[in-house]
């Protein structure tokens, strides 16, 4: 069990939630069962031009019960209502909901359940308040505002902070509980000048405790991104060379994680087949892990909605696609144990933690001297996509993207006006021309800057 200590009360008493289990299920006639459990209480503020617009704090509680009966089939159901009538009549919806359950889909314990669990040095942070986080907020928008006289406003904008707690338990003996804290800002300026069109861009800084996010560098960021695109031209259609950010990067693999799923491979939805491990999916140099451990990762737990323990996993190695993300499922009809990356549900759902995108020891590239810091050639900068979850087509391998970015060409940097950049995940993988080999770790996970040769980009007519 993975404790960490804390001068706050728990949420959740594990041991007196699974002695409650015991003892409602032995009412019930219920041999097998397992549940995940989370509290939270969160708090969050947002202003408008010094006011609040919102300020709230709540409470979240919910409980995930799955229940085997005697013919092997399995029933679920969730509640917030953790009262002594509210657990049982739970149990009690679980067993009758087992009677219509679906043969052709019977999930199991993880048989890793039990299993040691890896020790998380991640520190639990007293919160500020409420009352704190409007002031810091406040302040950080008239900052923001008076960084240039061409930012009007912050609409969007907004901190918050956290703490919550995660339990897994089956009949079995696995008991599991983590504890974390977490806090977020996000400030997304406006810029207006005379005769021409509004240009916008923001940042993201997280921390376990709202007193140690950094606040001025949120700041400089959101206000160097957003002036940088005041001076914006229009692009050609055209193919062109093309630098991703690592923020960039890390999204659209985000939005094409399907490939390396193997929920997503048996249900048809993927890219990727059941034997295509070991096969090549992208240029040799590129390697690519998902690590929900990794120390920069702020929501890292240490087990999944199955209790599985979380690991860090290569997916990509040298190019070759060497492992699928499995729950404990999808593992069994694979023939390998499950990865940690399950999610507690009526159909358990697999996804990925913490993508880490670096290059292999075995980097040959002819360009690789690429640099976005001194690049003189003309290429386009891709600094966020947006609309992925309408432009991404993930089981077709297509993508239509809006960006913002700017055109470099001979170390002049102009802002794009309005485009699109299209194409298709196999082929960009395969085209990667360079790697940097600086791992720039951003919200999402970690990666260096990625450059693409002969992409489509779409200008606006």
């Amino acid at each position: 069990m993975n404790n960490q200590s804390t001068n706050q009360n728990n949420f959740l008493d594990e041991v007196v939630l699974r002695d409650r289990l015991h003892l409602y299920t032995k009412k019930l006639n219920i041999n097998k069962w397992d549940l995940g459990a989370s509290s939270s209480i969160d708090s969050s503020v947002q202003v408008d031009k010094g006011e609040a617009k919102q300020m709230k704090s709540a409470q979240r509680n919910s409980i995930t019960i799955r229940v085997w009966n005697e013919s092997g089939l399995i029933g679920i159901t969730s509640t917030s209502d953790l009262t002594d009538n509210g657990l049982f009549k739970a149990i009690e919806g679980a067993k009758d909901a087992s009677n219509l359950g679906n043969p052709n889909d019977i999930p199991d314990f993880s048989p890793l359940s039990k299993d040691p669990l890896p020790e998380l040095k991640r520190p639990i942070i007293n919160p500020l308040g409420i009352k704190t986080l409007y002031s810091v907020l406040k302040e950080a928008e008239a900052d923001l505002i008076g960084k240039h006289n061409s930012i009007k406003s912050v609409p969007y904008n907004g901190i918050a902070e956290g703490i919550s707690e995660r339990i897994y338990i089956n009949s079995n003996g696995a008991l599991r509980q983590m504890r974390s804290t977490h806090a977020s800002l996000y400030l997304y300026a406006r810029a207006e000048e005379s005769g021409r069109k509004p240009r916008s861009s923001g940042a993201v800084r997280l921390a376990y405790g709202a007193k140690d996010i950094d606040v001025e560098s949120c700041i400089e960021e959101a206000s160097d991104k957003t002036i940088s695109h005041l001076n914006y031209q229009p692009i050609d259609t055209g193919r062109y060379l093309i630098c991703f950010s690592p923020d960039a990067f890390l999204d659209l693999l985000g939005s094409f994680s399907s490939m390396f799923n193997a929920r997503s491979v048996l249900d048809g939805i993927s890219l990727s087949q059941k034997d295509s491990i070991n096969t090549l999916i992208s240029v040799p140099c590129l390697n690519l892990d998902d690590n929900g451990l990794h120390k920069s990762n702020i929501g890292a737990s240490a087990f999944d909605g199955e209790g599985t323990p979380t690991k860090n996993l290569s997916l990509i190695k040298e190019g070759k696609l060497v492992n699928f993300l499995h729950s404990e499922s999808t593992a069994k009809q694979f023939g390998v144990k499950p990865t940690g990356h399950a999610g507690l549900g009526a159909k358990v759902s697999v996804g990925p933690d913490w993508f880490v995108v670096s290059r292999s020891d075995k980097y040959r590239l002819s360009k690789s001297n690429f640099n976005h810091k001194d690049m003189k050639d003309k290429y386009v900068y891709i600094e966020n996509l947006t609309a992925l979850h309408a432009g991404v087509k993930a089981s077709q391998g297509s993508f239509s993207l809006p960006f913002d970015g700017h055109l470099i060409n001979q170390g002049d940097k102009t802002s794009i006006e309005a485009a699109t950049v299209a194409g298709d995940i196999k082929d960009l993988l395969m085209n990667i021309v360079s790697i940097e080999e600086e791992g720039i770790i951003t919200p999402g996970g970690v990666s260096p800057h990625i450059w693409v040769d002969n992409l489509s980009i779409t200008g606006e007519a």
